[in-house]
């Protein structure tokens, strides 16, 4: 049988044209995680809500984006990719609409998880047209896959930055209004740039499944979350947990009898890497996403900046993220594979993070500026080229080797596992920081000093995921000779 990512690559010449809007797409996604971070007080001073609603305007999103990425993998690998994709942008085009226009929170909520159900079905669907796209030129590939993956690290850190801007400027409800010309720009566009290219095979969709692995995930990731305030070993918590645990029992026998799972069993068989690069992704996840909070946190609540200043403190990593990936990423992994590169960007994501564990609470005369430069600077150098070496890496290793129908799949997985290891990993580490600082707040430390204190445990921990994730890399990922 002739491979259709080969002819792919060879009948569409306007492929790279074709890679810039599906790296938008990805820009995109993962903006809308992080853009509204800083529009958060102002939206709650506007609804008059509290801490605990104002939340779920950032987990509802995350919740249904990592939950229902398995089923929009599956979806694309057996309606077709392109169709997925332009599915997926419009849910996400109206559900923002929604948003921007929301007249009470709930209504506000709601267009969060319609967003997230749109990304959903565009992360999985976009990397699989990459893959197809340039499958048949292998340094081709690797500059594609740089291109694209700079998206994701460059579109959460940018996502600051602009909310800040906006929020400054405008008002919250372009933080979500934004997404509105671009994906009609996005719509417009993909018709003529990308492929439709070739459905698997008709059939049912393992909806029975989605739904299982779906409820297990979201209750599973809400029980983390909301166990800091309830208690870990409350009633609550051990409910849900249980809950969590039936229900991914009850995916596992759905998946055994399912003439067309969700998940083929077989995949991880068949496909190389596939299961340790998802373990090392969900850990990746864990440790960029808890790092990239605690830091906003440390620039905003110890070093006073504004919005607009902690968006400007970001943007040499962005940029030095966005080079990287570009530009050097793909050229390493060339000349020395994707392993040693993965091993050696998680090791310099650990040392990176491990320095911000120094960042004083400037309760001497010393300047912000100072401070920035001594401290915050080098670490997020040293973090933003660990990250640039690890993450196409550990994408590629997951996907690469999956059979040409299962790449939805594949590619399902792993931005599931990113997303639902960024959530679990952020909520441990809020969870072990502020204990900590209550603790030292107990026993006579200043709140200011107490604080940053509990930031520095949460670096800590976030630079031990990344050096385990070095370490399962190390030892389980493997490449031919």
């Amino acid at each position: 049988m002739t491979s259709a990512p080969s002819s792919l690559t060879v009948s569409n010449p306007p492929r790279w044209k074709a890679l810039s809007i599906l790296s938008l797409a990805q820009f995109l996604i993962i903006l809308d995680t992080s853009i509204i971070g800083v529009a958060l007080p102002t939206i709650q001073e506007h609804f008059s809500i509290t801490q605990m609603d104002l939340q779920w305007i950032f987990n509802a999103y995350v919740i249904a984006f990592g939950t229902l990425l398995l089923l929009g993998g599956r979806l694309s690998d057996t309606l077709g990719h392109r169709q997925i994709f332009v599915i997926g942008f419009i849910t996400l085009t109206a559900a923002s609409v929604l948003a921007g226009m929301a007249p009470t929170i709930d209504v506000l909520i709601a267009a969060r998880i319609v967003q997230g159900v749109g990304a959903a079905l565009i992360a999985p669907s976009a990397l699989s047209i990459v893959m197809s796209l340039f499958a048949g030129n292998k340094s081709e590939m690797n500059r594609a896959m740089g291109i694209w993956g700079a998206a994701a690290p460059a579109g959460g850190t940018a996502g600051v930055f602009l909310g800040g801007v906006i929020t400054a400027w405008l008002d919250w409800p372009w933080v979500f209004l934004i997404n509105v010309p671009i994906g009609v720009a996005v719509l417009a566009l993909t018709p003529k740039l990308i492929p439709k290219g070739i459905r698997k095979k008709k059939g049912n969709i393992d909806y029975l499944g989605a739904m299982s692995i779906t409820v297990s995930l979201a209750i599973f990731v809400y029980s983390i979350v909301t166990a800091n305030d309830v208690g870990w070993l409350s009633a609550q918590t051990v409910a849900l947990l249980s809950a969590s645990i039936i229900s991914l029992v009850a995916f596992v026998a759905i998946e055994r009898r399912s003439k067309q799972p969700l998940v083929p069993p077989h995949i991880f068989r068949t496909t190389a890497n596939l299961l340790s690069s998802n373990i090392v992704m969900a850990l990746l996840g864990a440790a960029w996403v808890s790092m990239w909070f605690f830091l906003n946190l440390y620039l905003q609540q110890i070093l006073h900046y504004g919005p607009l200043e902690s968006g400007l403190a970001l943007l040499p990593m962005t940029v030095l993220i966005m080079v990287m990936m570009v530009w050097a990423s793909p050229k390493l992994m060339g000349r020395l594979g994707t392993k040693l590169n993965l091993v050696a960007g998680l090791s310099l994501l650990a040392v990176g993070i491990l320095l911000f564990s120094l960042t004083p609470a400037n309760t001497s005369n010393t300047s912000n500026s100072g401070i920035f430069l001594a401290y915050v600077l080098p670490a997020s150098i040293v973090s933003a080229l660990g990250m640039s070496l690890a993450y196409i890496p550990v994408l590629t290793a997951a996907v690469a080797n999956a059979k040409k129908e299962d790449v939805g799949v594949a590619s399902g997985l792993v931005n599931t596992t990113y997303q639902i290891g960024s959530a679990l990993g952020l909520a441990i580490m809020v969870s072990i920081a502020t204990m900590h600082t209550e603790a030292l707040v107990n026993i006579g430390m200043k709140s200011l000093d107490a604080l940053n204190n509990g930031f520095h445990l949460a670096f800590v921990g976030a630079a031990f995921i990344s050096t385990l994730a070095a370490i399962v890399s190390l030892k389980y990922i493997k490449t031919k000779r």
